[in-house]
């Protein structure tokens, strides 16, 4: 297995208590994240997000995924399968996992840190690093907007 891990870091302006629930309920994930979810927060539990509701179920998104372990409000870990353009990967047995930390810096704000672990070697894998080295990014983003205060 391959030392690779992805990493980003974000800091939003939110409590940890409301980041936590964005990333762990089903209507939290709705608000920037997929557009459906079956979330089981328990060790084994589903976890997984759909992208793509017309598709036939197995290539609808993160399907099959399961919550690994998790600390209230402090740290989300989770399986996680390659999209299903790259089926290579996606249909392997082997999964790769992602880590979420979440961090009080202020009453109203808090880090968010997403490691993508577990890649194995090998061009399919690569390719797929490299399409969640960006996908990541815009996941971060989507949730720094849902977690922006309104105006008043």
């Amino acid at each position: 297995m391959s030392q690779k891990c992805l990493q980003k870091k974000i800091t939003v302006d939110s409590r940890v208590s409301a980041v936590w629930e964005k990333w762990t309920t089903h209507e939290g994930l709705k608000t920037f994240l997929g557009l459906d979810n079956k979330v089981e927060l328990k060790p084994g539990g589903a976890y997984e997000i759909y992208f793509l509701l017309d598709n036939p179920p197995g290539l609808r998104g993160g399907e099959g995924n399961q919550v690994l372990s998790f600390l209230p409000e402090e740290m989300l870990s989770f399986t996680w399968n390659a999209p299903p353009t790259i089926p290579e990967i996606r249909n392997h047995e082997h999964r790769t996992w992602v880590v979420v930390t979440f961090k009080e810096v202020s009453p109203e704000q808090t880090e968010v840190t997403l490691r993508h672990v577990g890649w194995l070697e090998g061009e399919k894998w690569n390719e797929t690093y490299q399409y969640f080295e960006s996908a990541w990014d815009y996941v971060m983003n989507a949730l720094a907007e849902t977690c922006k205060t309104p105006a008043e």
